[in-house]
């Protein structure tokens, strides 16, 4: 007979907290459930780093906060997201020590929300990747494929939440870092727009409004009700997304209407795209062909696109001479080649040798982009892409030598032409899951929506899991 707690495992977030409402269970049985998926599971796939098992099991016997998940496991991502108490490493060997005092609003919130917090998943360092193989806590495996990516930045969450460790998991989006791990693994992902979310109290915004939070779920409902929970700008926002119409739960399930959705498969830095991929997005044109909206090819190609790279790095690498330089303020640290993986460093240097005037051209130009892509739903309801350029491709795949540090990010470049594009204009985007290899490799599309446009991405995604189900297709390691 299959233990009561391995059931849990199945249900989604908000089914789990149904079950809590309804008194059919108590939070602590959830929790201990899921702490033993995860002493169970992680040994082979290395996605949880850092846990208070002990502490949620005393959080869960009451009082819990009434939210709209009481009781309910989850995981955060070590970056970004501050727990007081815990270490906030960021995947680097520098902060291995640092511990913040407090916690971030977007923690208050998940903890408002009923939520209790059981670790902190795996991340490249810095989430300067999109694969999940940092050298402080090794690499995090794809339950479909452990000898697979699971995607990156948030790979720890995304493997996390694909073999049932837990039913949702926090992660972050510079540049695809919550819809590429959904397409490896296998998920739902949505990037919200840029201001949705808060980011402080430490940080007004993260590289210019490049970066925001979510979270990887295995149903669209859960991901809509989550973001209703946190959504929203904090004290001293530097901006703030438009507000939402209703309450995005309400979406879930409602009618998008005929929709207008231009697709394209070209990618602006020319990178070839892998049949399986270009099958992914023909398959999902015929599905919403079906399902009788109108659907186009179309170009998103803008002037000036061909230095689209080279600003993102301008800001990308200036980001990262504030991920380090930041904690040095704090900690009194001071920061050393042989502290960071090689990587990292050579970001580090680029960024502190661009001029101010430099950097601030490439905000410009990034800012007149935005006002270009924009453009481009005049007369469309939302954009089809590929999530990422190929499936997820096998471990070691962006290494890069000491000699030549950038070479894992020129092939990260490669693997992911599509998602920065969602980070540079702000506009929210979701990766979802509708397609599979022969060899059973998930397989992610892409959705990109109007800036502050989530309602219309939420009804089209629950039509679409509602048309063409995922939550039946699971890896062979799922708990």
């Amino acid at each position: 007979m299959v233990p009561r707690m391995d059931a849990f495992a199945s249900l989604d977030a908000t089914a789990q907290a149904d079950l809590v409402r309804r008194k059919d269970v108590h939070p602590r049985e959830l929790v201990d459930a899921a702490i033993a998926r995860i002493e169970r599971l992680n040994p082979r796939l290395n996605a949880v780093i850092a846990s208070r098992f002990e502490q949620a099991r005393e959080e869960a016997r009451g009082p819990l906060p009434e939210g709209p998940f009481r009781g309910v496991p989850f995981l955060i991502k070590d970056l970004l997201a501050s727990f007081a108490g815990m270490p906030l490493t960021s995947g680097s060997r520098y902060l291995a020590g640092f511990v913040p005092p407090h916690d971030s609003e977007l923690v208050a919130r998940y903890k408002r929300a009923g939520l209790v917090i059981l670790g902190k998943t795996n991340l490249p360092e810095f989430g300067i990747l999109c694969t999940t193989e940092p050298r402080l806590f090794g690499p995090t495996r794809n339950p479909w494929n452990p000898d697979h990516t699971p995607g990156g930045s948030s790979g720890g969450a995304a493997a996390a939440v694909a073999s049932g460790m837990v039913p949702f998991a926090h992660g972050g989006d510079g540049a695809g870092s919550l819809r590429i791990p959904a397409a490896c693994c296998g998920l739902f992902g949505l990037k919200p727009s840029r201001g949705r979310m808060p980011m402080g109290p430490d940080v007004g915004d993260v590289m210019h409004g490049l970066v925001t939070e979510h979270a990887l779920t295995r149903s669209v409902r859960d991901s809509a009700a989550l973001l209703d929970a946190t959504d929203g700008a904090d004290v001293g926002a530097p901006y703030a997304a438009p507000p939402k119409a209703r309450p995005y739960a309400q979406e879930v399930g409602a009618p998008p209407g005929t929709l207008r959705i231009a697709y394209t498969t070209r990618a602006h830095t020319g990178v070839p795209i892998d049949p399986e991929c270009q099958a992914a997005v023909d398959q999902t044109v015929r599905r919403l062909t079906e399902l009788g909206h109108t659907v186009v090819e179309g170009s998103l190609e803008v002037p000036g696109e061909e230095l689209l790279a080279q600003h993102f790095i301008a800001l990308w690498s200036a980001g990262v001479v504030l991920a380090i330089d930041g904690p040095s303020l704090l900690t009194g640290q001071e920061s050393a080649p042989e502290h960071f993986e090689p990587l990292t460093w050579a970001l580090y240097e680029m960024g502190r040798q661009q001029s101010v005037s430099q950097y601030l051209l490439a905000h410009h130009a990034l800012q007149g982009y935005a006002r270009a892509f924009a453009a481009k739903f005049a007369d469309v309801d939302a954009w089809l892409l590929p999530t990422t350029a190929e499936p997820p491709p096998p471990l070691g795949t962006f290494d890069s030598p000491p000699e030549e540090p950038l070479t894992g990010l020129l092939r990260a470049a490669a693997f992911t032409p599509f998602t920065p594009l969602a980070n540079l204009t702000g506009h929210p985007a979701m990766s979802v899951p509708l397609h599979w290899t022969a060899g059973h490799l998930p397989v992610g599309v892409q959705f990109v929506g109007r800036f502050g446009d989530e309602a219309t991405l939420f009804r089209l995604a629950s039509q679409l899991e509602a048309a063409f189900p995922w939550n039946s297709r699971l890896p062979a390691l799922f708990a």
